[in-house]
């Protein structure tokens, strides 16, 4: 059997999940874009129709969420993230700009802060295809960050933003009580068990895994709703 990262338990499926489901997924646009900003020269706007420039890569990974589920052998598809920043961010970058991390922001207004060196890792994807179909709305349609080696809140999904950043980007990181209760950790690496910026990973897996229902009673909400 398929050894799991330390507080992990294999879940069939793949179920929708997140801090935003008592909303539906936000609508497609009719022709998404990833918008760039901060340490860039100009705001450019990358049509997802540009990605045909770049090589497909398709990986089989595990999805693990922080609330201590995973969704195991998912076939991703779509293009580097590190050929699409070495194609479209870096020749828009300021000039002597030192880049330590991403702050990636999706349709739903979820983001994620990335160390540079994590994102830039050759199995992170820009992926827009999950086991040989279309990203459906429950999985971040048009296009999602995938991040296998981290925990699930840093592959954010609908991706439509992604901010150049020369320093840690405090505006991104939440001010109230629920935001520090679920604070992430930077690096967000599983095998590490790095779930919580403050507290260490074995002693908050309870908290997280109290969380699931909860969340699951809101999708269900949110779905009935619609």
């Amino acid at each position: 059997m398929k050894t799991l990262p330390p507080g992990q338990r294999r879940v069939d499926g793949f179920p929708r999940f997140g801090t935003h489901l008592h909303r539906p997924p936000p609508p497609v646009p009719a022709d998404p874009v990833i918008a760039l900003s901060g340490a860039v020269r100009r705001r450019p706007e990358v049509r997802l129709a540009e990605l045909s420039q770049l090589p497909r890569r398709e990986i089989v990974a595990d999805f693990h969420c922080v609330a201590g589920w995973t969704a195991t052998d998912l076939r991703w598809e779509g293009v580097r993230f590190a050929d699409f920043y070495r194609l479209f961010v870096e020749p828009a970058l300021e000039p002597d700009t030192t880049v330590t991390h991403l702050a990636f922001e999706g349709l739903d207004e979820v983001a994620s802060v990335v160390e540079l060196r994590d994102a830039l890792a050759d199995d992170v994807l820009l992926a827009d295809q999950l086991n040989g179909r279309p990203l459906a709305g429950d999985h971040g349609a048009p296009i999602r960050l995938i991040c296998p080696t981290q925990y699930g809140y840093m592959s954010t999904k609908h991706l439509c933003l992604i901010e150049v950043c020369s320093t840690l980007p405090v505006h991104r990181l939440g001010a109230g009580i629920i935001d520090r209760l679920i604070e992430g950790h930077p690096r967000a690496r599983v095998w590490h068990e790095e779930r919580h910026a403050r507290i260490a990973g074995r002693l908050v897996r309870p908290f997280y895994r109290a969380l699931i229902r909860p969340i699951r009673y809101l999708c269900s909400k949110g779905a009935q709703d619609t």
